[in-house]
């Protein structure tokens, strides 16, 4: 029986994980469940330490990870966000996040032609690299003379495998996003191990482009694109880009998995949102959508495939949250959701 962890974390993150969780629950699937309750900024603030020794090892002996959200005004600076997060992407190495955009219906497009909304595609982004690693300095921070240094971090082994995993997540396409032109030693890393990794797929449609000319092409032709791999940076920026022309931030979903092992750490993209944490307006689209890629990995694609035509299906009817154009409040878009899939 797989064993699922679940961290509801802080805001919102609760009230969305508590539908996908009834979500789950209503299936009848054999899952298990061991909720982390108290990996929170509550307990950052009182402890000083959010994520224990003995909360990872209960993690890594479960088969996959449903998260929340992470994030509270109360906590200055990013320690704790850093403290949970990135130890997880770092200590379980989740190099690949994986974060498909479907648009769920038409009119939550923004684009004006009809006949290029249909976005359908995935960014696979490098999750453990690039400029989030943490790695630089600052001299005479505070002062007019402060200099500020971040270092990007490319490896071979870092660029090569997320290149590998997006080829074989792809159908027809590949599209390798970089901006070598500008920043040409990692750059140039990036497109030896792009012409190395895709002279082995002659199947695939394999193409390139610099980062801004992509970012211009998602907004003129997103139906153009299958998989769109990049480093973790600019896919940070260009899904959420994908994600608001598929409907908004509240329907986006998203794993953070290690292909090796298969364990995957899944989270909606919206954040903890505490200016309507307990308000029950939070769209739980995107929990119960990142529960749905929990259950493709977990053997149960049939039902995963379920909860996506139940998801269109409420959308499609208006049963669904304000920022969806609907009237319904946390709870009840759930409930919504979960009517359609029986």
């Amino acid at each position: 029986m797989p064993l699922i962890t679940v961290i509801p974390g802080d805001g919102i993150g609760p009230e969305v994980t508590e539908q996908a969780l009834a979500l789950l629950d209503g299936l009848g699937l054999d899952l298990s469940f061991d909720v982390l309750d108290h990996v929170n900024a509550g307990t950052f603030l009182a402890t000083g330490c959010a994520l224990s020794d003995d909360d990872l090892a209960r993690i890594r002996r479960s088969d996959g990870a449903l998260l929340g959200a992470i994030g509270d005004a109360r906590v200055a600076g990013t320690r704790y966000a850093r403290d949970v997060l990135l130890r997880l992407r770092f200590e379980l190495d989740l190099y690949a996040n994986y974060r498909p955009a479907q648009l769920l219906h038409d009119r939550l497009s923004p684009l004006r032609d009809p006949d290029r909304r249909a976005i359908d595609c995935v960014i696979v982004r490098e999750n453990t690299e690039g400029l989030y690693t943490d790695i630089g300095g600052a001299l005479r921070p505070g002062s007019t003379a402060e200099v500020a240094i971040d270092t990007e971090v490319s490896t071979h082994l870092g660029v090569s495998r997320v290149i590998d995993f997006a080829l074989a997540s792809a159908t027809r396409a590949v599209c390798m996003v970089d901006k070598s032109n500008a920043v040409p030693n990692g750059g140039r890393l990036w497109q030896q191990c792009w012409l190395d990794a895709t002279a082995a797929r002659p199947d695939l449609a394999t193409s390139h482009l610099y980062v801004d000319v992509a970012a211009m092409r998602l907004l003129s032709d997103p139906t153009a694109f299958d998989v769109i791999v990049t480093n973790n940076s600019y896919g940070d920026i260009l899904s959420d880009l994908a994600a608001e022309l598929a409907g908004g931030l509240g329907t986006s979903a998203s794993v953070n998995l290690n292909p090796q092992t298969g364990f995957g750490l899944y989270e909606p993209v919206h954040g903890s949102a505490p200016d309507i944490a307990g308000t029950d307006t939070a769209n739980p689209i995107g929990a119960i959508l990142s529960a749905a890629l929990l259950l493709e990995r977990v053997g149960h694609p049939a039902e995963a495939a379920a909860v996506r035509t139940a998801v269109r299906m409420a959308v499609a009817e208006v049963r669904c949250t304000a920022d969806l154009g609907g009237r319904l409040g946390t709870k009840a878009a759930g409930e919504a959701i979960r009517a359609a899939l029986h």
